[in-house]
């Protein structure tokens, strides 16, 4: 099987700078560029803007990392890399408006390979989008829900209710017995139908994240609030500390394989609390959020 990891690469750099332009317009400050090496191979840049206009901190990074061998975590659920020198190239941003009313947002596409001598390589493309609203409203969680489907709809009509699912499962924290978010997609270890199909799916996805969340951004970035709407979204951001420091797949392999600290917690919310056993007011518009948007549903069926 042939791939392409310069094609990967040349078309992650693009996107990165597409991604980049865009949100500049939008909040009007320039994003800080760092070019970043690793001891052990490879490196990156780093785009973060912090204290913005819109944004009070997101990060829109790259990466590019390669190794002669696995860490045994790594190992552990992939036997067949172990000996094997690998790569892994993505990119992965992360946005935190100050507005509570403007959702986070996250998004990832990456690629990986592994090669041994007078073996074929393994590799696969991961990915997906997923939207996290501290007050949510239909009519943006659908529109993102319908971006996300129509960015896979030329592959096949399985895949959306697929990494749909996916997305549901992998984005819930556990210890608290609630999702993360509002959903979107997710999907990892993707090689089905050869390199070209795969990676013309993964561009897909990492091409339709703008016209995903910036009309959403737009409707609220503006949008009147006080302190009691700053004081939840500070709560909330807490859970999103949680799921990436406890589950997130890509900053724990992030941190196990030497990879850059400071890119790796790019995606840490800049102000956050915590609370102890806080519960929202019925009938107010934060409980709200639990009950009508941190459910698994068919939004595309709202």
């Amino acid at each position: 099987m042939t791939t392409r990891p310069q094609d990967v690469k040349t078309w992650l750099l693009d996107l990165q700078q597409r991604i980049v332009s865009a949100l500049e317009q939008v909040d009007g400050k320039a994003f800080l560029r760092e070019e970043w090496t690793r001891p052990e191979g490879g490196g990156g840049i780093s785009r973060l803007v912090e204290e913005g206009h819109v944004f009070e901190r997101g990060g829109v990074n790259f990466s590019h990392v390669t190794g002669k061998s696995l860490p045994p975590s790594a190992m552990a659920a992939r036997p067949e890399l172990a000996g094997r020198a690998w790569e892994a190239m993505g990119v992965s941003l992360v946005l935190h408006p100050r507005n509570p009313y403007a959702p986070t947002v996250h998004m990832n596409v990456r690629f990986f390979t592994a090669t041994a001598e007078g073996k074929d390589p393994v590799w696969w493309f991961g990915g997906g989008m997923d939207l996290t609203p501290y007050y949510g409203e239909t009519e943006d969680v659908v529109h993102f829900h319908r971006s996300c489907h129509d960015a896979l709809a030329p592959f096949g009509a399985e895949l959306h209710p697929r990494f749909k699912a996916w997305c549901d499962e992998y984005f819930y924290l556990k210890h608290r017995k609630e999702p993360r978010g509002a959903g979107g997609i997710f999907f990892d270890d993707f090689n089905a139908q050869g390199f070209e199909h795969a990676f013309t799916m993964t561009q897909s996805v990492g091409n339709s994240f703008l016209p995903a969340y910036l009309p959403i951004l737009e409707r609220r970035k503006d949008q009147p609030y006080g302190e009691r709407e700053r004081d939840f979204q500070l709560y909330r951001r807490g859970r999103y500390v949680e799921f990436n420091l406890v589950f997130d797949r890509g900053t724990l392999f992030g941190l196990q394989s030497g990879g850059r600290t400071e890119a790796i917690l790019m995606s840490m919310p800049p102000l956050v609390k915590w609370r102890y056993d806080w519960h929202p007011e019925p009938g107010s518009a934060e409980e709200r959020l639990y009950t009508d948007f941190l459910v698994h549903k068919d939004w595309l069926a709202t």
